[in-house]
């Protein structure tokens, strides 16, 4: 397991690879302000076992991260589980539930929301693989299993489970493709 500081320099070089010096990236990517409140934060949730400290550095990270809500208008709770090499492509409008699970070289951008859906034992959030680039307005939502590799298209609607190597577009999500989010991550 990557500790916080390694998770941090894999999505620094994330977002460095998509254009950008350090100045441009830690001080004007509003999207790397969240990731780099959420990492920390998710970091206190998983290693601080001492109930007190927990609890106190938890309620400052949760003032952080509704201060980072209002400015930016991405929500990533401590909980969610996100890998490695992160990158959200601009900001605004992004929900991500606390139980989701995102893989690692995932790119979501501005508008995505990942949550909860469906009812009784059908009601769950989804558990997104790698590699999976999740385009503009997308919801992804529902106990669903989302493959490696996959292209979620702007505006789509995935509420079904999505085999690896798939681009899914429309609402509801169809399958056009099979040729993955190669040269999207």
């Amino acid at each position: 397991m990557m500790t916080v500081f390694q998770l941090i320099a894999s999505d620094y070089k994330k977002y460095k690879k998509y254009g950008g010096h350090f100045v441009a990236i830690v001080f004007f990517t509003q999207g790397f302000w969240a990731l780099l409140q959420y990492r920390i934060a998710n970091a206190i949730y998983r290693k601080v076992r001492i109930p007190l400290i927990r609890q106190v550095f938890l309620l400052l990270c949760l003032f952080w991260q509704k201060i980072i809500e209002i400015t930016t208008g991405i929500s990533i709770p401590a909980s969610v589980q996100i890998g490695h090499s992160f990158y959200i492509g601009h900001f605004g409008g992004i929900i991500l539930n606390g139980k989701a699970v995102i893989g690692n070289n995932c790119n979501i951008s501005q508008g995505t929301t990942i949550g909860v859906s469906g009812v009784a034992n059908s009601r769950g959030v989804p558990v997104i693989g790698d590699y999976v680039y999740i385009g503009a307005n997308a919801i992804v939502a529902g106990k669903i299993t989302i493959g490696n590799n996959v292209l979620i298209g702007a505006g789509s609607l995935v509420t079904t489970d999505v085999a690896a190597h798939s681009i899914m577009l429309g609402v509801p999500a169809l399958f056009i493709s099979d040729k993955g989010s190669e040269g999207y991550i």
